[in-house]
């Protein structure tokens, strides 16, 4: 499809080299820390300590970073691999924290409609992510429905009306200050009613008040309950990678206040901290089900562990 006057490349290998792309800043940032650290030798003993604290500074996450250099410790390896070597390893590691996680979004719930809730801080991109996932499912020939029900931000419900039309895909939405639950439970009315096979439903990110936003939050996944036990069948938390070691306090947040199933980071290509995924994978162990690395609707793919882990140092994938 085109968007912006240019053709979009929604294919895996177009979406790849965004995603090597996007990550230029995460891996030139952890490859020079490597390269100064390593240069042309081995990898020392007296290496590992300060190799630790680079993949620290990477946004690895201090777990993940003793892991990797464990691991260069136990295989008896050092003074024999050289940085190529390091960068392997570090490869090998990342994809075996993240590959178990891999989990695309599916669409499983009969009857229909699957209902997933989007939340977030506001900023995260928790809109536009909503849009795009919505094309996914288009692109698996899924009949979607978007509910606006971050009903606090006219902008929020605006922004989703645009992407609805652009993509032809009706939009549940009400007056600003609408009660979020009560619009919940008419879209999911409507997407029944509809035939429709997918309701993506927005909702507020204001953490400033963390009682409010719990009660909302339960009082939709009640109303939800009521026309479907099961119902929400995912709750997705949208980060932004921007936020570097910030993500994962969002996510013990949003996982106490809304029972968070899975997560969808966005914004990689604007960041030098995208190790922060694999931070929040050793941490957490919820499955990631896409990354964003641009404002395209292609933009948006489901998680490639080894293909994430190559581009964060620099491989290629």
């Amino acid at each position: 499809m085109t968007e912006g006057g240019s053709t979009e490349v929604t294919g895996r290998g177009g979406f790849l080299a965004r995603l090597r792309a996007g990550l230029q800043r995460t891996s030139a940032k952890l490859s020079e820390s490597l390269t100064l650290l390593v240069g042309t030798r081995t990898l020392e003993p007296a290496d590992l300590d300060a190799l630790e604290e680079t993949l620290i500074a990477a946004d690895l996450g201090p777990a993940v970073a003793a892991r990797i250099t464990d691991r260069l410790r136990e295989a008896r390896v050092v003074g024999e691999v050289d940085l190529a070597g390091v960068k392997r390893i570090v490869v090998e590691e990342v994809t075996a924290i993240l590959a178990p996680l891999a989990r695309p979004l599916a669409v499983t719930a009969f009857p229909r409609p699957h209902v997933i809730l989007v939340v977030g801080v506001n900023g995260t991109g928790k809109t536009t992510t909503i849009a795009k996932l919505g094309h996914l499912f288009q692109e698996e020939d899924y009949e979607v429905m978007f509910a606006a029900g971050d009903t606090f931000r006219a902008a929020a419900v605006e922004q989703l009306k645009v992407w609805g039309e652009r993509l032809g895909v009706p939009v549940v939405a009400g007056a600003e200050g609408t009660d979020a639950a009560g619009l919940a439970y008419r879209a999911m009315e409507e997407a029944k009613a509809s035939g429709r096979d997918v309701l993506l439903v927005d909702t507020a990110g204001r953490l400033q008040n963390k009682a409010g936003l719990m009660d909302e939050l339960a009082k939709i996944r009640r109303v939800l309950a009521k026309q479907d036990p099961s119902a929400p069948h995912d709750v997705v938390l949208v980060l932004d990678a921007t936020t570097g070691q910030n993500a994962l306090s969002q996510i013990e947040v949003f996982r106490e206040v809304a029972g968070v199933t899975g997560i969808v980071m966005t914004k990689l290509d604007g960041t030098a901290r995208g190790g922060v995924l694999v931070a929040a994978a050793e941490t957490f162990g919820l499955p990631i089900h896409a990354v964003g690395v641009g404002e395209r609707l292609g933009d948006l793919r489901p998680f490639d562990p080894r293909a994430f882990a190559r581009a964060l140092v620099g491989e290629g994938a």
